[in-house]
């Protein structure tokens, strides 16, 4: 396979040189080899439609609002390209995540495209206005007849009471995406919910706390099912997080190939940008040292930088903060 763009290596610092964590791609700041994922199978493909949002969350993971058009709209014809190469590479799953997918004129191309090629496929929403547009409801109703639960909805409700949701969301952000998951659910559309875990409440509190609340909606969802009700860890920027080496497998008894980077890829197309690259995974869209390619053949091939034959160095906090430490994964 060709690769269409040259990865060139970035120029990092010396290990001693910045005496910072994760300034360097191979070893930590203590001198030990840095942990790396392999990518065993690429089961989902993910593709960011840009990250305008119809709202401004607290804590967003990259940062979504109204204004934020850094990853600017991928188009139909952009992503046509990747779902073709994920269909040779055997890939499961297409994952649709924003900003807030449904701002995207081309989202119901794209979806119609990834179903019709036979993927299942599953889409992160807020369920606000977005998609609830009459147009893009009856284009989904028509989704689901021809594919059935091949078609999947996360919601974010970061919690089940108002108060804390809108905490993170913002004031009349609660009534809207209960709406939008009252209409998907009473139309059949196999849904999931994404909630946080940043309230210091045990797991069970919590999911007993959303097991109420879907039970007075009547969703079709089990809250004790961690597919159908997923609780994501915390991305405080500003706590310190230990760097990740490969001797960190063994003590914390966790293997690569349970990171999400060793089965998961996704497209994003940065402002200014003449073509949509691929990066390791969802947390990671702004930084151009984890660019691998305009092609899931490259992708798979770099070497340098980065990346050492397609395995990830996990040279960044949210490696630690999020997948390694958190044990999250967006798939």
């Amino acid at each position: 396979m060709n690769i269409t763009t040259p990865i060139v290596p970035v120029a990092w610092p010396a290990v001693d040189a910045g005496k910072q964590k994760f300034s360097d791609p191979d070893r930590t700041l203590g001198g030990d080899e840095r942990a790396r994922v392999p990518l065993t199978r690429l089961e989902t493909l993910w593709i960011n439609t840009g990250t305008l949002c119809n709202i401004t969350c607290r804590s967003c993971y990259i940062e979504s609002s109204p204004k934020n058009d850094r990853l600017v709209y991928v188009t139909a014809a952009e992503v046509r390209g990747f779902l073709d190469e994920a269909k040779r590479a055997g890939t499961r799953e297409i994952g649709f995540t924003g900003g807030e997918p449904f701002l995207n004129a081309d989202m119901i191309e794209m979806l119609g495209d990834a179903l019709e090629r036979g993927f299942d496929v599953l889409v992160l929403s807020n369920a606000m206005v977005p998609m609830q547009r009459p147009a893009i409801k009856a284009a989904l109703l028509r989704l689901r007849e021809a594919f059935g639960e091949r078609l999947t909805f996360r919601i974010s409700l970061d919690h089940y009471t108002q108060e804390l949701h809108e905490t993170e969301r913002g004031k009349r952000t609660w009534e809207p995406a209960l709406r939008g998951i009252d209409w998907l659910s009473a139309n059949g559309f196999r849904i999931a919910i994404a909630g946080r875990t940043c309230w210091n409440e045990q797991d069970a509190v919590a999911r007993a706390g959303y097991a109420e609340l879907i039970a007075v909606h009547g969703w079709r969802i089990d809250a004790r099912n961690h597919e159908q009700l997923v609780l994501f860890p915390e991305m405080d920027g500003s706590r310190e997080v230990p760097e990740i080496s490969s001797r960190c497998w063994q003590i914390l008894n966790k293997r690569p190939d349970q990171m999400m980077c060793a089965t998961s890829r996704m497209v994003v197309k940065r402002k200014g940008a003449a073509a949509p690259v691929v990066v390791p995974c969802t947390l990671l869209p702004y930084e151009p040292a984890f660019d691998m390619g305009t092609t899931l053949a490259a992708a798979a091939v770099t070497n340098g930088g980065m990346f050492d034959h397609g395995a990830v160095k996990l040279c960044h906090a949210h490696c630690a903060k999020f997948c390694v430490l958190g044990g999250g994964s967006c798939s």
